[in-house]
């Protein structure tokens, strides 16, 4: 299904503290934050050649955040970003001095770090994040989990020292609870999902997110002309599309929003005119996607930004992750996780429906920007879906390269 959107603030200006939250010199100052992380790099930026040819149109890059910071999702330039913020700010607080990153492993920002606890909800990869600035910076982590998070993706966030507290329910439950646990501990919590007075922290999440924008408007050789980009609470899709169009202005790209069709709250919202929660039902593959309520502050953004909505089905995402790992001609082997390739799954669909291609203007001309936004963060369940280890894939991939 496609969804245009009709928002009356659609193409409207943003408001003014997203704006400078989703800017070009936020991005730039997020840049700058990474130089100081050890394995930062950044990531490929693959073009798609053959996928293009058949699907009929002009180019396809996807920007493939497997590669990630060592997590293997693009949710490593969030959470961690966010931690390391709030460590300097209240650094600067307590030494009653601006305190700059590069100022980070100094003793005295370490006794303050040291003596704070941040706390998260995630399905796996923001609180992966969120552990791993903890771990950085020297405080403590405590991640909430709800059921569906499996033990692999529990133990790859546990490696990181933090403390692991399981939650009956959805990921909205672990939400909830997260706020509840922390409120009353003291602790900070570093969520990608926002609600009524709870803004600035998801706003620094999101910004992180710009980063991987900026990289790949470097890479490409010109402007994409349409961009899809999945959506769990919104966030990720909100920062880009945000980024694109401050950036780009006039020349911004066909913006689409993609979500699973089983948990579809960016798209119901869209469909509403506003927020809404929408209910709890069968569980979705796209476990990183798996979220029933949108963040405010992404909805804010993307009912001025994002051009149309769509979902994909169960189906669609399984066979994006092969049809990336088995690619047509001289194409890149790309590892996909079960929510990395869900754009792709949408721009799949749409290009094969002659109405969805006519709808979003998609011809031989135009330049397609996807986000890979994980690897295989589950190994075992990527090689059930796929037939074929990650390993096996990436070993595939050199191959090629040679």
């Amino acid at each position: 299904m496609i969804l245009p959107n009709q928002h009356p603030d659609y193409r409207r200006p943003l408001y003014p503290v997203d704006a400078d939250t989703l800017g070009a010199a936020a991005a730039e100052e997020v840049e700058r934050y990474l130089t100081y992380r050890d394995n930062h790099a950044p990531t490929p930026l693959h073009m798609l050649q053959a996928l293009a040819a058949g699907l009929g149109v002009g180019a396809i890059h996807v920007k493939d955040e497997g590669f990630r910071l060592g997590l293997g999702s693009f949710k490593a330039l969030g959470g961690s970003y966010a931690v390391i913020r709030l460590v300097l700010e209240e650094a600067a607080r307590r030494l009653g001095r601006p305190v700059d990153v590069a100022e980070l492993h100094a003793p005295e920002v370490r006794a303050v770090a040291a003596g704070m606890t941040f706390a998260c909800a995630t399905d796996g990869n923001h609180g992966r994040s969120v552990a791993q600035g903890a771990q950085l910076v020297g405080a403590r982590a405590a991640i909430f989990v709800h059921a569906g998070v499996s033990d692999g993706r529990v133990a790859a966030i546990a490696r990181f020292g933090a403390k692991m507290i399981r939650v009956e329910g959805t990921y909205d439950d672990s939400v909830a609870e997260a706020a509840r646990v922390a409120a009353e501990a003291g602790w900070t919590v570093v969520s990608d999902t926002s609600w009524p007075g709870y803004e600035r922290i998801p706003g620094l999440v999101m910004q992180g997110y710009t980063a991987m924008v900026r990289e790949a408007l470097r890479q490409l050789p010109e402007p994409p002309t349409h961009v899809f980009v999945q959506a769990g609470v919104g966030g990720v899709a909100a920062a880009v599309a945000a980024h694109l169009a401050l950036v780009l202005g006039d020349r911004r790209p066909v913006f689409v929003v993609v979500d699973p069709a089983r948990a579809a709250c960016i798209y119901e919202t869209a469909r509403a005119g506003r927020p809404v929660k929408i209910g709890h039902g069968e569980p979705t593959v796209m476990a990183m996607l798996e979220c029933y309520e949108p963040s405010l502050v992404a909805w804010r953004v993307l009912s001025r930004v994002a051009d149309a909505f769509m979902t994909v089905d169960e189906e669609d995402a399984v066979a994006a992750m092969k049809r990336l790992a088995y690619p047509a001609g001289n194409d890149p082997a790309i590892v996909a996780g079960e929510s990395g390739g869900v754009g792709f799954a949408a721009l799949s669909k749409a290009a094969s429906d002659p109405s969805l291609k006519a709808a979003l203007g998609l011809d031989a001309a135009s330049r397609i920007l996807l986000i890979n936004t994980e690897g295989a963060t589950d190994p075992a369940r990527y090689t059930e879906l796929v037939g074929i280890s990650p390993a096996e894939v990436a070993a595939r991939r050199r191959g090629a390269d040679a």
